[in-house]
């Protein structure tokens, strides 16, 4: 047993806010540079005590304790609860809220296109944990909420919406390279940027994509253009952000 972690432990500054409920982050000191959550590897960093990893948690995530495995040995942290508000939207295009089998068909494909963009772990990145907002305007629908489209309930909303005008860029909130683009059922005209570690961005509902797959980002560079495309009711941006293929509250970053 790791007997260190029962002891207090004093970590660096975090440049974002710790938040151990689901769809939040944790730091949790582990004994070496490798960990992993749920088989998925989880991002680790040296800090002047040893090191620590941090853990996004899934809006899935029961409350109560929770394991790390880190280099075999089991690092518990505990997850609280949290309940989210509920969020109604009336969609003219029922298909996006009941798709038909050939939309079905799609959605599965496109699925298999963005599995590997949200693990994406590129060689060389190492994510600076804090970002900046990649477009200006309003929050219009708030990371988490339970969502009923047309009186059905739908997945919880896995990013944050901001309001704006169509045709107004995107930029990248931090540094990054391009994984994925292309045009999805339900993200409409999406980048997926990485990071590093398992740090993972989505843009969805763009107008236009600016940048190709491939392609290495500053953070504040653009990357696509404000749209309504895909399940969207008015131009917005939707973000969301992944740390160890688990999507969690970009506002904790900002």
């Amino acid at each position: 047993m790791f007997t260190s972690l029962l002891l207090p432990v004093v970590l660096a500054a975090a440049p974002f806010k710790v938040s151990p409920v689901p769809g939040g982050v944790v730091r949790v000191p582990v004994p070496g540079p490798r960990a992993a959550y749920h088989g998925e590897r989880v991002l680790v960093r040296k800090v002047p005590r040893g090191w620590e990893a941090v853990v996004g948690i899934p809006l899935s995530a029961k409350p109560g304790r929770d394991t790390l495995d880190a280099e075999g040995t089991a690092v518990p942290f505990t997850i609280k609860a949290k309940r989210y508000p509920e969020q109604r939207v009336t969609l003219k295009d029922g298909r996006r809220v009941n798709p038909s089998p050939e939309d079905e068909a799609r959605i599965a494909r496109e699925g298999a296109l963005s599995r590997p963009a949200w693990a994406a772990w590129p060689e060389g990145f190492e994510p600076t944990l804090k970002f900046l907002r990649p477009t200006p305007g309003a929050l219009t629908a708030s990371f988490g909420m339970r969502r009923v489209f047309n009186g059905e309930p739908r997945s919880p909303h896995s990013g944050l919406d901001i309001k704006a005008a169509a045709g107004q860029v995107v930029r990248a909130p931090a540094a990054g390279v391009v994984v994925l683009t292309g045009d999805f059922f339900f993200s409409g005209n999406a980048v997926y940027l990485a990071h590093g570690e398992g740090v993972v961005s989505l843009f969805a509902h763009l107008s236009k994509v600016l940048v190709k797959e491939g392609q290495v980002l500053k953070a504040g560079e653009p990357l696509g253009r404000v749209g309504m495309t895909g399940r969207a009711t008015g131009p917005h941006l939707h973000w969301s952000l992944s740390l160890n293929n688990a999507r969690v509250d970009p506002r904790l970053f900002l």
